[in-house]
Order: structure tokens, then C-alpha cells, then sequence
């Protein structure tokens, strides 16, 4: 159930918030037009190890920045906010630059 679906009296509350840089590396290790692609399940299982969940939600702006430069150029790491809300569902964010 998405924030727009949920009666007014379930609102999700967020457990844990936590702000990683997630190495990016290894997408280099594999051909070149499957880069982008291999960075978004890195970034995912990354996420599902750290935060303990099988259930990890993507923004599309992350998507977004990971497919910037194309499918031939991932960024070397990236910086994602992950929260993680009482129903064990992680939404993965763009962290605020400062």
C-alpha cells in the first residue's frame, strides 16, 4: 500500500534512516553494455545485506543517476539514503548533498 492508498490513521513510520556510500566497482568486471544494469543489482543486494530486507524499493531518481552517463559509464560509487519503514519495506534515495 503506497502513502497515497493508506487510510489517514496508517501513516508508514520510519524505523531506521541511514545514509551509505555504496562501492560501485565491480561493475567494471563485467561487459560493457551490461554495466549500468549490473550496478542497480549491486546497489540493491547492498542494500538488502545492510538493512536486513528482501523487500528494497529503488527511486527512479537513483535509476536515474546510475543510468546518467549510459550503460557503458556506472559511477564508481554512489550516494544513496535508505529508509526503512515498519511494514520492512526500504525505499532508496538520493542523499542530500551538503
Amino acid at each position: 500500500m503506497s502513502e497515497e492508498e493508506a487510510p489517514p490513521g496508517m501513516e508508514k513510520k520510519i524505523v531506521e534512516e541511514r545514509i551509505y556510500t555504496v562501492p560501485l566497482k565491480t561493475a567494471r568486471y563485467v561487459p560493457p553494455n551490461r554495466r549500468a544494469t549490473k550496478a542497480v543489482r549491486i546497489l540493491r543486494r547492498f542494500i538488502m545485506r545492510h538493512l536486513k530486507s528482501d523487500n528494497v524499493v529503488i527511486l527512479p531518481e537513483v535509476n536515474e543517476k546510475i543510468w546518467e552517463r549510459g550503460i557503458e559509464k556506472p559511477p564508481r560509487k554512489i550516494r544513496v539514503k535508505a529508509s526503512k519503514d515498519s511494514e520492512g519495506i526500504v525505499e532508496v534515495s538520493l542523499a542530500a548533498e551538503e
